[in-house]
Parts: C-alpha cells; sequence; structure tokens
C-alpha cells in the first residue's frame, strides 16, 4: 500500500468499483473511466490526488484518489481508498429517486393466480370491452 503508483485497472478492482480486472480494464478501455477529465487506457498510472469519474451501470461516481493499493481487500477497506465528492453523492441520490419514481407506474402482476370466481369476472369485463 506504500506504492506511489498504480495500473488504474488494478485500482479500480482493488476498491470494489468492478468485480474482476478484466471489467476494469474493459471499463477504462470502452471510455467509462475518466481521470483529471482525460479518456486513459488501462495500464494508466493513478496517484493520490486524481479525479476519477467513472460510470457503472448507468451511474456515475466522481471520485478522488485517496490511497494506493493493488491487492483486494475487504469493503471497509476499500472504501479508504477514495473519497466522493458531495457532487456526485447528491446526483446518485437523485438518479435513485428518479428511478423509483419511474417503478411507480410499472404494472405488478397480482400475488396470486386468478381462482375461478376471478377468471369469471375477467372474461365477463374482456367481452364487454
Amino acid at each position: 500500500m506504500t506504492e506511489e503508483k498504480v495500473r488504474i485497472d488494478k485500482w479500480l478492482w482493488a476498491a470494489r468499483f468492478y468485480k474482476t480486472r478484466t471489467l476494469a480494464a474493459t471499463a477504462v478501455t470502452g471510455g467509462h473511466v475518466h481521470v483529471n477529465g482525460i479518456r486513459v487506457k488501462a495500464a494508466r498510472s493513478v496517484s493520490v490526488g486524481d479525479e476519477l469519474r467513472i460510470v457503472r451501470d448507468g451511474t456515475e461516481f466522481i471520485v478522488i484518489v485517496q490511497a494506493l493499493s493493488d491487492k483486494r481487500g475487504p469493503a471497509v477497506i476499500a472504501r479508504t481508498l477514495y473519497e466522493e465528492t458531495e457532487a456526485s453523492k447528491t446526483a446518485r441520490e437523485n438518479q435513485v429517486s428518479e428511478r423509483r419514481l419511474l417503478d411507480l407506474g410499472r404494472f405488478f402482476p397480482p400475488p396470486k393466480r386468478p381462482g375461478k370466481r376471478d377468471r369469471r369476472l375477467i372474461r365477463r369485463f374482456t367481452k364487454k370491452a
């Protein structure tokens, strides 16, 4: 953990943004990760103080690197590797609330299959319409 520079794909994996290093490298080469506003390659080194913009599953994280590690550890330690900006936190919370509002208009199936009486009512309703 006392290294001065670490490959960005290793750091993203160690910070638990991605489940595997291959997924992290694919995201970096796919343009989903920017370092200090610049699109980079997976072999790019990241150092303490760099600002990363990470887009994962439609959610954007803006984090500042606080510590370096190329080994994946527990989630508690992984959270100490970075600090998320306040703007990023509020934007993510707004996205979550918007998604919840969109889900309210969805159709959810009934909790059980219709019984004999329910089927009769459904048939009666659909024949009149």
